[in-house]
């Protein structure tokens, strides 16, 4: 018989311990999956155990690399928003608690290209019919749906109010 085999070999294979991945690999690791706002993304990596300003390094400098972008994500989140049915006022408010300002809100809804008042109106219309709402009780009910998807107070009234011809 040939020569034993060494007692390692035979025996479980034992994985190397990896690495603790590095504020940049998770903040990557993040990002590979959606997209996020400077201040999300710092708080994700504070809750992952990263300190706060090491944190904010890294943060800052993936968005000077181009990984990060408020404005990609404010877009991102408009288009997803407003897929889903809300309206600009939710939107931003939502873009608001991203830590956004004024500015970045505002040219991320410039830049979206749908319509208002279609969309409200395409609410109004799968929830009561092609006739849209019948009496009274269901147009406040119609205009408190809009109300609180976030829609403006033109485009519920369009909404609500719309000749099914148009």
């Amino acid at each position: 018989m040939g020569p034993a085999a060494p007692a390692e070999a035979s025996g479980p294979r034992r994985r190397r311990a990896r690495p603790a991945p590095t504020p940049v690999q998770r903040a990557l690791g993040l990002l590979v999956r959606r997209e996020h706002s400077r201040k999300e993304l710092a708080r994700k990596l504070a809750a992952r155990g990263i300190e706060a300003t090491e944190a904010a390094a890294t943060v800052e400098r993936l968005a000077g690399e181009g990984w990060q972008d408020d404005g990609r994500f404010a877009g991102w989140l408009v288009r997803g928003r407003a897929g889903s049915g809300y309206g600009p006022l939710y939107i931003r408010a939502e873009l608001a608690t991203h830590g956004l300002g004024s500015e970045a809100i505002a040219a991320a809804l410039d830049g979206f290209e749908g319509d208002w008042t279609e969309m409200a109106r395409d609410l109004v219309r799968r929830r009561y019919g092609e006739g849209g709402p019948a009496d009274l009780a269901q147009r406040r009910k119609a205009a408190d749906l809009l109300a609180r998807r976030g829609f403006d107070g033109d485009s519920i009234r369009a909404a609500t109010r719309f000749d099914p011809d148009d």
